[in-house]
């Protein structure tokens, strides 16, 4: 309602009254206009009535909310499903044009500017969360891995020449494969042991750089948050080696976001190095739905031409759902969960380091891995081979989910490629173990209730091992009596055969 239409409403009720309404609808879009006029997410989160009002408003801008529309081509926004619609508060038509998914797209102006929002917004809470000289982002309706190879396909018309990316060895499918489906051959590196940690071979980089030559690679493909006892890759001395032979730098950032000190190392290498590129996930950094990611870097021009290099237009749900979120708790409700994460950490890996030890186990010393830990199962290994993937088995019939039980000597082939002791990121890591990672939204009911599962499930595993032993005890001694028997047996063989003296 506008001020005639308020005005209108005075003939009919108390003016006193219609003021009221009128002052209290002003308040929701004077929220709204800050948000237009800052681009900048607001401290404190919106209430729901507010965000329904915004995407409401939006929504009518699009041509097909218009009121006596009429479409004659063949996308036109039309949904045969009310409830499809609902779904999406009528955002039909996505984002971008076929040129370029951040275009704005004529008869779609509230999806385009809802897009540009999303992608300020966006920005926003990555230079809050530690990327201070961050330049510009933007959402893609695409994972983690996929958004890796758009990142490779854009640097493709950059160094025609390159066939092959250099890749510390992080046993993860996905970001495997983003090279492979680029039509690139990957250079694996092996990760050094330091400790409990692997990290990352730095002369081992150079050295291939140096052996296949800088203007046939790619990229360096590095990593950051990962699963324990693999920590985030040096990234400092890989920007500072890239910067030096003129290599370009994609990061894997894919749940780094809600780490400040994952984010602090894509900081400090951009500052001393090179780092042309940078991808998280949605799904792990902002809990929404799977299916978009956030590909961000320190040069305009470069992240333009990534998404210049998107095919076609583009789902509008993941930005929606990122939008709806970040409204939703404002700047100040992220920090508090970023906040909430750092503390589960700690309380997770007190109580991970209790429990092992009371099974003789502990908890491997990974201080470079700010979200995931890893307890051995060397006692589970030695007694029996598959008792480590039973625990796995067992957790997961116990509901317990994200938990990942590695046992040693794994072989996997991943699209050709031989991977030998495939998940613990390196071929011979020195014992089986068992991960648990702290993310964002977990709970300290979440730790408690994994804790007390994983307990039982160790004991069971405990009393199984035990009760073999005692058969094999058992078997042992059994073996041991037949032995005297036959012993006794023959010895009365002997003496019944000994021939007798004549003379007795």
């Amino acid at each position: 309602m506008n001020r005639e239409s308020f005005a209108a409403g005075e003939r009919l009720v108390s003016p006193a009254y219609v003021r009221q309404g009128c002052e209290a609808r002003r308040s929701h879009e004077h929220l709204i206009r800050l948000l237009l006029e800052k681009g900048k997410c607001p401290e404190d989160g919106w209430d729901e009535s507010t965000l329904e009002l915004f995407l409401h408003e939006l929504a009518i801008m699009d041509s097909n909310n218009f009121l006596g529309n009429c479409g004659v081509g063949e996308r036109e926004g039309r949904v045969a499903s009310a409830l499809v619609a609902r779904r999406h508060y009528r955002f039909i038509h996505g984002i971008g044009r076929s040129g370029d998914i951040s275009a704005v797209q004529p008869k779609a102006a509230g999806s385009s500017l809802l897009n540009k929002i999303t992608n300020s917004l966006v920005l926003d809470i990555i230079k809050m969360a530690g990327v201070h000289t961050v330049t510009s982002c933007f959402v893609v309706p695409m994972a983690t891995g996929m958004s890796l190879t758009l990142c490779f396909l854009t640097l493709r018309h950059k160094r025609p020449k390159a066939k092959y990316i250099i890749w510390p060895r992080i046993d993860q499918k996905s970001c495997f494969k983003s090279m492979i489906t680029a039509g690139f051959e990957p250079v694996v590196i092996e990760n050094i042991l330091e400790g409990d940690e692997l990290r990352t071979d730095l002369k081992a980089v150079e050295a291939k750089i140096q052996e296949l030559g800088p203007d046939n690679v790619l990229c360096v493909h590095s990593t950051t948050s990962c699963f324990a006892p693999r920590v985030p890759d040096r990234l400092e001395e890989l920007a500072i080696i890239c910067a030096n032979y003129g290599v370009p730098h994609i990061v894997n950032n894919a749940y780094g976001l809600q780490s400040s000190k994952c984010m602090h190392l894509i900081q400090q290498g951009a500052r001393v190095g090179r780092i042309d590129a940078f991808v998280q996930s949605l799904d792990k950094n902002f809990m929404v739905p799977v299916g978009g990611a956030i590909i961000a870097g320190f040069n305009d021009s470069f992240i333009q031409e990534i998404s210049k290099m998107y095919p076609g237009r583009a789902s509008a749900s993941p930005s929606l759902d990122v939008l709806i979120t970040l409204l939703s708790l404002g700047s100040n409700g992220y920090k508090k969960l970023l906040k909430e994460r750092k503390e589960m950490f700690s309380y997770l890996s007190i109580q991970l380091k209790k429990l092992s030890e009371a099974y003789n186990e502990r908890l491997l010393h990974t201080p470079q891995n700010p979200i995931s830990l890893a307890v051995t199962l060397k006692t589970l290994d030695e007694h029996r081979d598959k008792a480590v993937t039973q625990l796995g088995s067992m957790l997961f019939t116990r509901q317990v989910s994200g938990a990942r039980v590695v046992p040693l000597g794994s072989v996997q082939t991943v699209n050709g490629y031989t991977f030998r002791g495939f998940m613990s990121h390196t071929n011979n890591y020195p014992c089986a173990y068992l991960n648990a990672a702290s993310a964002i939204g977990m709970k300290a009911q979440d730790v408690d209730l994994f804790i007390k599962r994983l307990d039982k499930c160790l004991t069971t595993i405990r009393k199984e091992q035990n009760c073999e032993s005692d058969v094999s005890r058992a078997d042992n001694d059994e073996t041991e009596d037949v032995d005297i028997e036959e012993m006794g047996l023959k010895l009365e063989n002997v003496i019944l055969d000994t021939p007798q003296d004549s003379s007795s």
